[in-house]
């Protein structure tokens, strides 16, 4: 069974769909609800506003899919503004509901006397093991560019923090749930790791 690629026409789903094939793993760009409900696993990617992501999303019915797949233990990645799709609200422009798969907001990055969005290479500090972290050691550096960050009500679902003016978080996860503030397919070997730990963890589902 492949990895499907959630294309609601924003972002960076080329780049992902290369990283993927690269690593030689079989994955389908599609935004038939179909292939995505017999996937084996889903990466939302994303790229822009968070609130247009979502009203695209729910025009095509790919967001009660994702919810429902993620409902039945199937491994979700949300990369960069896919991650913060995951969250139950964001405060970025006139703010949107998400899908709701992790407690808490998006909300505009706090970076005292830095630029905004904040775009280079940042170290990630893992908090604590993940299935995503499997062997990258207590930290591994990865590509950021955003302007918005993930507040999770639960302190638990946090992986990784990436630092920028002040702490921010850049991993979570919980369960089959998981999430990356930076673009790990273009992030070197480290980031392409991540993806094939994620690919892994697809491959364990039972089908």
């Amino acid at each position: 069974m492949s990895l499907a690629i959630v294309d609601h026409g924003m972002g960076n789903l080329r780049s992902v769909e290369k990283a993927l094939e690269h690593l030689g793993v079989p994955v389908a760009r599609t935004a038939d609800p179909t292939v995505i409900a017999s996937a084996a696993g889903l990466v939302v990617p994303g790229v822009g506003a968070f609130p247009e992501a979502m009203r695209r999303l729910s025009r095509s019915g790919l967001d009660d899919v994702i919810r429902a797949r993620a409902a039945d233990g199937v491994p979700v990645l949300g990369i960069c503004l896919g991650m913060q799709l995951l969250f139950s609200w964001s405060d970025e422009f006139e703010g949107a509901e998400g899908l709701g798969l992790l407690p808490g907001r998006v909300e505009r990055l706090d970076a005292p006397g830095l630029k905004v969005p904040h775009i280079g290479w940042n170290a990630v500090r893992f908090t604590r093991e993940s299935v995503l972290a499997e062997g990258l050691g207590e930290a591994a550096a990865f590509y950021h560019v955003h302007s918005l960050a993930c507040r999770p009500a639960d302190e638990s679902d946090v992986v990784g923090r990436a630092d920028y003016g002040g702490p921010f978080v850049s991993m979570v996860e919980r369960g089959n749930v998981m999430g990356v503030q930076f673009h790990p397919e273009k992030s070197s070997r480290d980031g392409l790791a991540l993806l094939g730990n994620f690919a892994r963890a697809c491959t364990r589902v039972p089908a």
